[in-house]
């Protein structure tokens, strides 16, 4: 089922870059969702039919709206940090526990804090994130765990879990 919802995905994708509706196009795309699915349909979720559920939808929704929230707080604060004239930085690298269970949920997590300004995610061992901060304001790893990983953590959960 895995094979055939890449597939379906992969043209519906193909057809809305390319934006043409005509036979060849139609033909070219179906054989290039088909040799993308041969090649990396063993990549894909094993559960399609989390795919099928709105509920998700809704909460990603809501995420992005999150996401973008963080994004521009985050974007204030280092901004505030590199024109304030004596640069507050405390930098250095947090370990981050996770309660997300699947590796996607967790590349997600990952991928979210590394695109907010003044965090790099740097690596991820097990239930852990290892995150460099730009300014580390606890040395409490509740305290920061919640800080990095609050906003996101528990929508992830909510879409991919």
């Amino acid at each position: 089922m895995r094979y055939i919802t890449l597939f379906i995905l992969s043209l519906i994708f193909w057809l809305l870059l390319t934006f043409k509706l005509t036979l060849p196009n139609i033909i070219v795309g179906s054989v290039a969702s088909l040799i993308c699915t041969l090649f990396f349909g063993r990549f894909f979720i094993t559960n399609v039919y989390k795919l099928l559920q709105p509920q998700r939808y809704f909460w990603f929704i809501i995420y992005l709206f999150i996401f973008v929230w963080e994004c521009i707080k985050a974007n204030l604060d280092v901004a505030y940090r590199v024109l304030h004239p004596s640069m507050p930085i405390r930098p250095g690298i947090v370990r981050v526990k996770t309660t997300l269970k699947s590796d996607m949920a967790k590349m997600l997590l990952a991928n979210s804090i590394t695109m907010t300004p003044g965090t790099i995610s740097v690596d991820i061992i097990d239930d852990y994130l290892y995150i460099h901060w730009i300014y580390i304001r606890s040395e409490d790893p509740e305290v920061y765990t919640e800080m990095i990983t609050g906003a996101f953590e528990k929508y992830i959960k909510r879409i991919i879990e």
